[in-house]
């Protein structure tokens, strides 16, 4: 009997290692976790930054672009038929299609433009007129149209209006339409535009053929 005890005594032992072993092993496991969870979440820390920062990229730039208003003085805008105008071309047959908006601040303005639409629109094709298709291709051209349009509207409204300064001959224009560095020197700096009626001339479209 006393062997028979003897004998058996060492299994339990064996089956204590063996526990020891697998706690051992699970300890290694949640370690081996833990370190790679916290890995992850270092790489996904500076992600997160850069998306941060991407996504205020997009806010300033918008808020840089913004066009400030009063927010108690909203503008009215004034569409008007769209025109379609022979050019000032002499070597070639040129034609222009235009559309205007025009922006004032005073709804009353609105309902004198169209009391005197026959007269505007008669001002503003003279206008558009007087111009060649070089004189319109460039950004300084339609800027100049659009200051002449401005003006001419207002004068056929009754307002006293000063001549402005004329067009740039289409022999001191580049390809583009642009002056040239010899007629930029020619021309004074330009004073500030007027207070008229008109406060803007939008084109909401602009074909030339």
């Amino acid at each position: 009997m006393s062997t028979a005890a003897v004998d058996a005594a060492p299994p339990p032992a064996s089956g204590g290692k063996k526990k020891l072993i697998i706690i051992i092993a699970v300890a290694v496991l949640v370690l081996a976790g833990g370190g790679v969870g916290a890995m992850l979440l270092l790489k996904k820390k500076p992600v997160d930054v850069e998306a941060d920062g991407d996504d205020a990229a997009p806010t300033k730039h918008a808020a840089g672009n913004a066009i400030k208003r009063d927010p108690s003085k909203p503008p009215v805008f004034v569409p008007l038929d769209p025109f379609t105008v022979n050019l000032a071309d002499r070597e070639a047959e040129r034609y222009a299609q235009v559309g205007i908006t025009l922006e004032i601040d005073d709804p009353k303005v609105g309902d004198q433009i169209k009391a005197y639409m026959p007269a505007i629109r008669n001002q503003i094709l003279m206008a558009i007129a007087d111009r060649s298709a070089n004189e319109l291709l460039g950004r300084d051209g339609k800027t100049q149209l659009a200051e002449k349009v401005r003006r001419e509207t207002s004068r056929a409204l009754g307002v006293d209006v000063p001549e402005d300064d004329a067009p740039t001959p289409a022999a001191e224009l580049d390809e583009e339409g642009k002056p040239k560095k010899s007629a930029k020197k020619k021309k004074k700096a330009a004073a500030p535009p007027p207070s008229l009626p008109i406060k803007a001339v939008h084109f909401s479209n602009f074909i030339i053929q």
